[in-house]
């Protein structure tokens, strides 16, 4: 039995912005109104379910991410670095 575990698409990337030292002061534009941003939708293994997005600040890209149908938020820095993206998803 699949348990259900709703969240917000503001709620995971609020969550990759902490991680970043980011707040929602810094976005520039996201592709999500504030209606979808709070839509709730089922998070967990099984089946992608939430709303395809980029969001963007003055220092990272804000997406989502899938791996067997668990979603999260990444990010990666906006302009050219030495940070190295680590693969998204798991093995």
């Amino acid at each position: 039995m699949k348990l259900m575990t709703d969240t917000t698409w503001r709620k995971l990337i609020t969550d990759e912005m902490s991680s970043r030292r980011e707040t929602w002061d810094d976005v520039v534009q996201c592709t999500l109104s504030d209606s979808e941003l709070y839509t709730k939708f089922d998070d967990g293994y099984g089946g992608s379910s939430g709303k395809p997005f980029t969001l963007w600040t003055q220092h990272r890209v804000y997406y989502p991410v899938v791996y067997d149908g668990a979603e999260w938020c990444d990010s990666v820095a906006r302009n050219p670095c030495d940070e190295a993206k680590t693969h998204s998803g798991s093995e």
